[in-house]
């Protein structure tokens, strides 16, 4: 029944211009407005993928990584990222290096969360 549909996923912000200079600005995503529904935006993350993003009120960060950015160069991603304003974070049960790369459990991977609190990844691309 939906098999041919193009889906697409979306998640919520709690302020869409902060939003949109931090995908725009800092992670170098084309972002574009939807036309006529203010706030509404399409992140362009390469080919035919596209996500909305959307401002909610009552937003709460989603506790799970919502988008993961595959890198050739994790490590050369981390330090610009972090030249940027980017903070990685910190968990207890990941081994985590001094950038915040965990190497040991599945492919090389950093996370760090937007300005809405939202939790996003870049890893090594297979």
């Amino acid at each position: 029944m939906l098999g041919d549909s193009k889906a697409f996923g979306g998640f919520s912000v709690d302020d869409a211009e902060q939003a949109k200079k931090f995908y725009g600005d800092v992670l170098g995503l084309r972002v574009t407005d939807i036309e006529g529904s203010p706030g509404l935006m399409t992140l362009h993350l390469g080919g035919d993928t596209n996500v909305l993003m959307y401002p909610k009120p009552d937003h709460e960060p989603a506790s799970f990584t919502i988008l993961n950015f595959p890198v050739d160069d994790i490590d050369a991603t981390v330090d610009e990222l972090t030249k940027r304003g980017v903070r990685f974070e910190r968990y207890e049960w990941a081994d985590q290096d001094d950038k915040g790369i965990n190497r040991e459990q599945g492919p090389p991977i950093a996370w760090f969360k937007d300005p809405a609190g939202n939790v996003l990844s870049v890893l090594v691309a297979d």
